[in-house]
């Protein structure tokens, strides 16, 4: 019974996260206008923010929950291959082109349709860096909590795709057309059919570089990771759903 409350529980905070984050995409244009795209953007923050880390901190307290459908810990060669998908995972999540400056509103935050970089190789790289994310944790993880937060996960992102698009192509008109036209959903499906190229040069940039030196602490930081996530969820996230 147990495991099936922090599955449900787990299932609940991603669709208040979905909520939050692809309802605020949706308002977004309507709320710039009422109170501009500073405000906005930082009303959308301390919103999307609280409840994304809530439910990272729940998912990594409770990730070991429910059956153990598989275990390939002790095989080195998956430690491998799960760290170097966790790598790909956060260079797609965080792509050079995104202006980070724009998060806390010290730029103004702004829509744009970017033809470069990571965009070439998919349009939605944020959606796809939580799908290889959620595929390697489950993965190394093998538990079925772990296996249904995936499920939710990639459900929720293959929706902010469609939602993404339509979006865009209300905003941008012929402009996101042209754009959908050179571009794909699937990673390098438009490489492969000619429609962009590979440029590596796009990709030698300082924030790509502090991705990777990020990749690194954390591999490094995992065990106090561990040690804080279980310490926050004994003294708060346990008793705020028990």
């Amino acid at each position: 019974m147990e495991t099936h409350k922090t599955s449900l529980i787990v299932l609940l905070l991603i669709v208040v996260f979905a909520v939050i984050h692809s309802g605020g995409a949706a308002l977004r244009i309507k709320a710039e206008s009422i109170i501009g795209p500073r405000l906005w953007r930082l009303c959308f923050v301390v919103l999307s923010l609280p409840s994304a880390i809530i439910l990272i901190s729940y998912f990594l307290a409770h990730r070991y929950d429910g059956i153990r459908l598989w275990n390939f810990q002790a095989n080195s060669l998956v430690l491998i291959i799960v760290w170097i998908l966790t790598a790909i995972s956060f260079l797609f999540l965080y792509p050079a082109t995104y202006n980070l400056l724009e998060i806390p509103s010290v730029l103004e935050p702004k829509v744009r349709l970017y033809g470069t970089g990571i965009m070439r190789i998919t349009r939605h790289p944020q959606a796809f860096g939580q799908i290889i994310w959620c595929f390697a944790h489950t993965l190394w993880i093998g538990s079925s909590f772990t296996l249904i937060t995936s499920i939710g996960l990639i459900l929720h992102h293959l929706f902010a795709i469609w939602h993404g698009d339509r979006r865009l192509a209300q905003r941008f008109g012929e402009e996101f057309m042209k754009f959908k036209k050179d571009t794909s959903i699937v990673p390098f499906v438009a490489i492969l059919e000619g429609r962009q190229e590979f440029r590596i040069k796009e990709f030698m940039k300082l924030s790509q570089l502090g991705i990777l030196i990020a990749i690194g602490v954390l591999w490094w930081s995992h065990q106090y990771i561990n040690i804080a996530v279980k310490t926050f969820n004994s003294s708060f996230l346990s008793e705020f759903f028990n």
